[in-house]
């Protein structure tokens, strides 16, 4: 389907990026992408906005992938959208029966009437559908927009947790003894932070999260009355033409005032043992997905635990590529290939995915999943969805969820203290904001 391309200069692209934001909550459906300008190969936009649906697919994870390359191959278009954690019951023999509170959709993608791309000073506007001068009328609108009234939450947040120190010590430990009888090597163990009865303004928590962490796959997500308010540092998987690119994060260590301290834990984080094993691992599987659908021989290690920091952390994050035969392979199987992403999961990953739903307490659902989009030619980029708050505004209840990679030398007081130091920024931006 053709969409007219109109393309504007601005100046103060900052101010520009920002009115662009506040204008789009005016629609039921958003899906915004920003890179915050972090300095990374295989960026192909400063950040995008899809709103209003023209058509769309909403599903459980039955069937979820077929129904997803069907509606992929029918409308060839951009398609922007997410997968949730549980899809993985539509990839393996799973379930997932754990409590959920935010009840999202497993798997939700639309083709939107309205796209608009910023690169660098540049803002193109993709429209489907429009009226005349449409394009025009809408950059003019965004230019005046007014900051919107801010929505005071409309109570004191109380941040609970599913899981209590003392029971996050016994499942750690009950991983452990998995992995000493051989039954994985490595698994992702989680834990949900929540609050009930609370409401939230999600576009001020979004920017205020996103301002303290500037992570290269941030997104604004709203469905109606739910929300993803993401500040991810991570890529999952994106396709740029016959090439495949994976960028797994395993390993982490806090950012230090101090430049030479903080140079000094940097170069810790490289040298250290147990986090280096636990990238090594998850390269390896994620090799191992790859080739699925790569062609014979083509899987690589372009890079293997290279240390990248970010406003609030350092991460140890390794780049593995593939090639695929692009007439042969479906866009929508290399995801389902390699779903979900290793990272998230463990090794091997259905026995790690098996122990970890048992020990949760909380149904992942959005959480470590993936919003990302496709294009009209095929290819796509998909982001990991941690470092975020979810929100269902209806169900006045707020969550974020935190894990880490429990392998043999794994400790568990030292475990749980990397899972408060990665839900630090969530729980901050949400005791101080608006």
């Amino acid at each position: 389907m053709q969409r007219t391309l109109k393309t504007f200069s601005v100046n103060t692209i900052d101010d520009f990026k920002n009115n662009l934001l506040s204008w789009s909550q005016q629609f039921k459906t958003i899906v915004w992408l920003d890179s915050n300008k972090y300095h990374q190969r295989y960026s192909n936009f400063d950040c995008a906005l899809a709103v209003d649906e023209f058509t769309s697919i909403k599903t459980d994870y039955y069937n979820a992938f077929n129904m997803l390359k069907e509606y992929q191959t029918t409308t060839k278009d951009y398609l922007f959208g997410y997968i949730t954690y549980d899809v993985k019951n539509d990839v393996e023999n799973l379930t997932s029966s754990n409590f959920d509170g935010l009840d999202f959709a497993d798997l939700y993608f639309f083709q939107p009437k309205k796209l608009i791309f910023v690169r660098e000073n540049s803002v193109e506007f993709h429209y489907l559908k429009m009226v005349d001068d449409e394009i025009d009328d809408d950059f003019k609108a965004i230019l005046k927009i007014k900051k919107l009234k801010e929505q005071q939450s409309s109570s004191e947040i109380k941040i609970k947790l599913k899981i209590h120190k003392d029971e996050y010590h016994k499942k750690v430990t009950n991983v452990l003894e998995h992995i000493h009888r051989g039954d994985i090597y490595e698994a992702n163990f989680c834990q949900e932070f929540y609050a009930e009865n609370s409401s939230i303004n999600p576009l001020e928590v979004y920017k205020h999260l996103n301002q303290i962490s500037e992570p290269p796959f941030a997104s604004f997500l709203k469905v109606e009355h739910l929300y993803a308010l993401c500040a991810s540092p991570e890529r999952y998987l994106k396709k740029e033409g016959a090439k495949i690119i994976s960028q797994p994060i395993k390993g982490t260590a806090k950012r230090l005032v101090s430049e030479i301290d903080d140079k000094q834990i940097a170069k810790n984080l490289i040298r250290d043992e147990k986090e280096r094993a636990e990238n090594v691992m998850i390269v390896d599987l994620v090799r191992n997905d790859l080739s699925k659908s790569a062609k014979k021989g083509s899987v690589k290690v372009e890079e293997l635990c290279k240390v990248y920091s970010f406003k609030q952390v350092h991460q140890m994050i390794s780049t593995v590529v593939s090639k695929i035969n692009t007439t042969e392979t479906h866009p929508v199987d290399v995801i389902k290939d390699t779903f979900p992403m290793g990272s998230m999961t463990g090794a091997p990953k259905v026995s790690a995915m098996k122990i970890i739903e048992k020990l949760e307490e909380t149904k992942r659902g959005l959480y470590s999943g993936t919003i990302g989009y496709f294009t009209p030619n095929n290819d796509f980029d998909f982001n990991v969805i941690i470092r975020s708050i979810l929100y269902n505004e209806d169900k006045k209840y707020i969550s974020y969820s935190v894990g880490g990679a429990i392998t043999a030398k794994s400790i568990p007081e030292k475990e749980y203290e990397e899972c408060l130091l990665k839900a630090k920024a969530m729980k901050y931006v949400l005791l101080n904001s608006k």
